[in-house]
């Protein structure tokens, strides 16, 4: 088990006691993302992947490696703990598209200070050559760590409630400080990748090649506009009967609806892979 998986289920045991939002997608469910990716990708991708990993030193944050793809999916959350040297990364892990009124992703990205916006923009420099390579490992690095942003639902999605931060929540028998934020981002996600068929390999075998090539199409607001919907279909609608009205003193995930999430996160990590995969492949193949 590595450092940093055991420092992401520390943080899901002291989350039911200590406060605050929890991080995004927390370490399993963005290093799963990234290794679908590195499994779906062609060879020359992979190749010029690893090459640009290789310049993790030029990055001069130690205590935040980036060697490999896995360490690069969690990198742009680690660096917060670095003060204010990447703080104008901010806002750009989620966007606050409100379920509640129809669809507008321009409204939630001005100056480009959102997810998908960033998504796009750091592309367009990966794919440029004439980048400094420092830079260009950057931009493979928030890429990566965006698109599995994106498909965390409560970073696509929410009503006024800083991505479901707000509402607190119970998950089976845990209780505490958690948040219905949190429990879309560590509880549900660890619990649904490590459903079998687990992991990366799981989630692949369980699609046909037909059904791996329909997720990865689109564009990023066509995936903008699919996690929202699933936010206010499958996040919020299942535990607030009026998700559009009075916030909640508090919401319960019960077994049943553990159970009924756990194909939908299931789900929106493999889109997420496989979607990164071909991101990677129109930058670097």
């Amino acid at each position: 088990m590595t450092m940093i998986r055991r420092f992401g289920l520390l943080l899901a045991a002291l989350a039911v006691v200590l406060p605050g939002p929890a991080r995004a997608f927390w370490e399993y469910g963005h290093e799963t993302v990234a290794a679908i990716a590195l499994a779906d990708v062609r060879p020359t991708t992979r190749l010029a992947i690893r090459r640009l990993l290789r310049a993790a030193p030029l990055l001069e944050t130690p205590t935040c490696p980036a060697r490999t793809l896995a360490e690069a999916s969690v990198w742009p959350d680690c660096v917060k703990t670095l003060g204010p040297r990447f703080s104008y990364a901010a806002s750009w892990h989620y966007q606050d598209v409100d379920i509640c009124k129809p669809f507008a992703l321009k409204p939630a990205c001005r100056d480009g200070n959102c997810v998908s916006a960033q998504i796009t923009r750091n592309l367009a420099l990966l794919k440029d050559r004439a980048v400094p390579v420092r830079e260009r490992l950057m931009a493979l690095i928030f890429v990566v760590h965006f698109v599995g942003d994106l498909h965390q639902p409560l970073h696509a999605g929410e009503h006024d409630d800083a991505g479901g931060n707000r509402v607190r929540a119970g998950y089976g028998i845990a209780a505490g400080r958690i948040n219905l934020h949190m429990v879309w981002d560590g509880y549900l996600a660890e619990r649904a990748i490590s459903t079998p068929p687990a992991g990366a390999a799981g989630l692949l075998a369980a699609a046909t090649p037909a059904e791996r090539a329909a997720m990865a199409a689109g564009s990023v607001e066509d995936w903008s506009r699919e996690n929202w919907e699933v936010a206010r279909d499958a996040v919020y609608a299942p535990v607030i009967a009026d998700p559009c009205g009075a916030e909640p003193a508090r919401v319960q995930l019960d077994e049943a609806r553990i159970r009924a999430a756990i194909p939908v996160l299931r789900a929106q990590v493999l889109r997420g892979g496989l979607r990164l995969a071909r991101l990677l492949d129109e930058a670097l193949g």
